[in-house]
């Protein structure tokens, strides 16, 4: 306990820690060690001091080895966002699970249930009528034979535990808003990593590089959403086998219209799943729709490789209005209650 205390004491001062020194903290916390006042004292000092590359690598590292894996047979992408930006924007990525899954680019969606919003993955696609509980050789099943599946993260970081209530707690946007979507069971080889504050783009571009992610965007709306936003302009960093290159992203030089933040807000989990129903149905052609074209697009982009953005916003398009994306959701919610 001595280790926790010392480092305790370090990171309140205002001090980094080692890669060494924050894998002992991360993995006294994730063993059960830990008291409550500790971990707490742990998640504020590092919030008031800012967390480094070094830091969010060591903590993502300790849970990674602690999760039960899935072994895919192909690589696979994931598209997730920190929470946290108190936006309370309907399901992005969820819905755009299924469009970019339906490009053919495979797609293991690691979430959970709402800590910050008033709805996550897990609830929508609960409303939706999917099970949660899958075990892990029925969800690689589910995966070789849909190219998705869906990856509830307390079936798999049951370490979590020891943090969660701490954390549920607290209320604030803590280290693990920043490392949960770090540690997809599936060992996702490409990701687009929505974060909640631009401040966070470069740094966790390079966290994705320490862990061994191939191919990323992470992105960050100036109107504070942690996806690539429609209301006005994005930063992204983009990472290619190891290289990395930042810009801005305008959906007008898309072709997409912008809106208000009002128009991206979501609600219960049930209206949330009725609005990823309406998009995939192809009956909400709204901003709602675009949020999802735009955010497929960048994934289809990075799962196949394509050089023009404009022509993954097509193909996301085409896949809607084909009603692929709605079978593929379908079928999902099939597969999960068999």
């Amino acid at each position: 306990m001595l280790e926790i205390q010392n480092a305790l004491l370090k990171a309140a001062d205002g001090y980094d820690l080692s890669l060494e020194e924050t894998r002992g903290v991360m993995d006294t916390i994730m063993s059960g060690q830990a008291t409550d006042a500790q971990i707490a004292s742990f998640i504020t000092a590092m919030r008031m001091k800012g967390e480094t590359v070094e830091e969010i690598t060591a903590c993502a590292l300790v849970l990674r080895d602690k999760c039960q894996r899935l072994e895919p047979q192909q690589d696979v992408l994931d598209i997730v966002g920190t929470g946290g930006d108190r936006a309370n924007t309907f399901n992005i990525s969820t819905t755009s699970a299924f469009v970019i899954a339906s490009a053919g680019v495979p797609v293991a969606k690691h979430g959970n249930r709402s800590v910050s919003s008033k709805c996550g993955a897990a609830d929508c696609l609960e409303a939706l009528g999917a099970r949660l509980d899958v075990p892990r050789q029925r969800s690689e099943a589910i995966l070789q034979e849909l190219g998705f599946c869906f990856l509830f993260a307390p079936l798999y970081h049951s370490s979590m535990k020891y943090a969660g209530p701490v954390r549920k707690q607290l209320g604030l946007r803590t280290l693990f808003n920043i490392i949960g979507p770090l540690t997809n069971p599936a060992g996702a080889t490409m990701q687009l990593l929505g974060v909640y504050d631009e401040n966070l783009v470069e740094p966790m571009a390079k966290v994705l590089a320490n862990l061994g992610v191939k191919r990323a965007m992470v992105v960050h709306g100036h109107d504070g959403l942690d996806e690539a936003t429609l209301t006005t302009s994005s930063t992204l960093c983009e990472l290619i086998d190891g290289r990395m290159n930042s810009f801005f992203l305008d959906p007008a030089q898309l072709g997409l219209k912008r809106c208000q933040k009002e128009d991206l807000v979501g609600g219960s989990p049930a209206e949330n799943a009725q609005l990823t129903l309406d998009i995939l149905s192809g009956r909400d052609r709204g901003p709602k729709r675009d949020a999802v074209l735009l955010n497929s697009a960048l994934c289809i982009y990075l799962g196949k490789g394509q050089k023009v953005l404009r022509d993954c916003l097509a193909e996301a398009a085409d896949i809607i209005d084909s009603g692929k994306a709605l079978a593929k959701l379908q079928r999902f919610v099939e597969l999960t209650q068999a």
